[in-house]
Parts: C-alpha cells; sequence; structure tokens
C-alpha cells in the first residue's frame, strides 16, 4: 500500500502563488464590499430599522400574492 514515495507536496511553485493571488483578489474585494456598505449603512442612519421595515413587508405581500 505505502511504496516510500511522499507525493503529498507536488505541486508548482506557480500553481501556490496562483492559488496566493486568487485569495488575496478575493479579500481585496471583501474589504472594498464591507466599505460600501459601511457607507451606505452611514448615509441611511437612523432609516435603517424603517427599511427592514419596509424590506419585511414587502417579503410578506410577495408570499401573500398581494404584489
Amino acid at each position: 500500500m505505502f511504496d516510500g514515495i511522499d507525493d503529498r507536496a507536488d505541486i508548482e511553485a506557480e500553481s501556490l502563488l496562483l492559488v496566493v493571488l486568487g485569495l488575496v483578489l478575493v479579500w481585496i474585494a471583501l474589504e472594498i464590499v464591507s466599505e460600501l456598505l459601511g457607507l451606505l449603512g452611514w448615509l441611511l442612519g437612523p432609516f435603517r430599522p424603517l427599511l427592514g421595515l419596509i424590506i419585511v413587508a414587502v417579503i410578506v405581500l410577495w408570499l401573500l400574492d398581494r404584489i
């Protein structure tokens, strides 16, 4: 079963760099989205609870086939 050859770490450096690059791009994209949502939340300020109630009302109306 075990023939003495360990190929678990058989990955090329270029492939590893592509994986790291992809992870860094996802991280940067998440940071940008987080900042945009934070800015939107700051702009809405006291209207956030009202916006939540409007969203809930629209969903309930849609479920009851009123929309």
